[in-house]
């Protein structure tokens, strides 16, 4: 049944005959609004010592992590600019 149900959305493009490449392409950029949402609790979880005890991040560590984080969630705020407005900018009218 699991199974049947993570193929559903892939038998529906094909039936539909949507452009697959174009199809994932989307689909990717839909996963990427989950990544904010996984990185940023963990850098505040991970610099935290009462939760972390001795593997407690060191500053340092947590200023690293925290500008990487914030060059991926740039990054994903602009490529889902660049997939989903400015193709209407640049489409022939």
């Amino acid at each position: 049944m699991r199974r049947a149900v993570t193929m559903t959305p892939a038998l529906v493009v094909l039936a539909l005959g949507l452009p697959v490449t174009d199809s994932l392409v989307i689909s990717q950029v839909v996963l990427s609004f989950g990544i904010p949402f996984a990185l940023v609790p963990l850098l505040l979880l991970t610099r935290r010592r009462d939760i972390m005890g001795a593997f407690v991040n060191k500053p340092l560590t947590t200023a690293v992590a925290a500008g990487i984080a914030t060059l991926i969630i740039g990054l994903n705020a602009f490529l889902l600019y660049d997939s989903f407005l400015a193709e209407r900018r640049s489409a022939p009218r």
